[in-house]
């Protein structure tokens, strides 16, 4: 089975599509490479992000805030499924 890549897009990329990432590469392991991206990224993730995924074992070290055009030229990873997570 071959890994598949997937993007979590948000508005802000500080909260929901940063925890969508994070419990895919998690709950995914080999499976799913997960990667967030804003329309108009916040540039932080929320801090309380931060500290629930903190709290619960997550290692939060590389998790960013950043635009989805950081996914749309062609060095970036090719995405098998893009899922929103607001309007």
């Amino acid at each position: 089975m071959r890994t598949l890549n997937v993007l979590f897009l948000c508005t802000g990329n500080s909260a929901r599509s940063i925890l969508a990432e994070a419990l895919a590469n998690h709950l995914g392991r080999e499976r799913i490479r997960a990667y967030s991206a804003g329309s108009h990224p916040k540039g932080v993730v929320h801090p309380v992000a931060l500290q629930v995924l903190s709290e619960i074992g997550f290692d939060v070290a590389g998790l960013s805030s950043k635009p989805w055009e950081a996914f749309a030229g062609p060095e970036a990873p090719q995405m098998d499924l893009i899922v929103t997570v607001c309007d």
